[in-house]
């Protein structure tokens, strides 16, 4: 299963021409994108109305969706991230930290368009699902 990250999501939504874009439609059509529950969060809301958020939302929630609570994945992200400082890169999102360890550890891959995500896939074994 691939997740798709709020970067994603957001241009895919706004009807952005970018490879990241193309590659989610080809995932939704074959039914094997999710999301992630701080993800649904993020992307909803940025949404602009109720009617958008309605939309939105519905279109969202047919996906599956996975929760990131708990603590065991909590602390596997804190040591993380305090790795990813220790080797120099700081990354700008504590959330992105989190999505990644959940993908690392759960045998997803990440689609997504933020390059600290890159880094957290060089030093986290994240997979990056391919574009273009």
């Amino acid at each position: 299963m691939v997740v798709a990250d709020t970067s994603v999501w957001v241009d895919f939504l706004r009807g952005a021409q970018a490879a990241h874009c193309d590659r989610m439609a080809l995932l939704l059509d074959d039914q094997s994108i999710a999301l992630c529950d701080r993800v649904l969060q993020e992307v909803l809301q940025a949404v602009r109305d109720e009617r958008e958020f309605r939309t939105v939302s519905n279109r969202l929630l047919a996906l599956p969706c996975f929760n990131l609570g708990g603590h065991a994945l909590a602390l596997t992200a804190a040591r993380n991230y305090r790795r990813l400082r220790r080797l120099g890169f700081t990354p700008r999102s504590a959330t992105d930290v989190l999505i990644a360890t959940f993908c690392a550890e759960e045998g997803h891959e990440l689609l997504h368009n933020d390059r600290d995500f890159d880094s957290m896939a060089k030093h986290l074994g994240l997979k990056v699902a391919k574009v273009g």
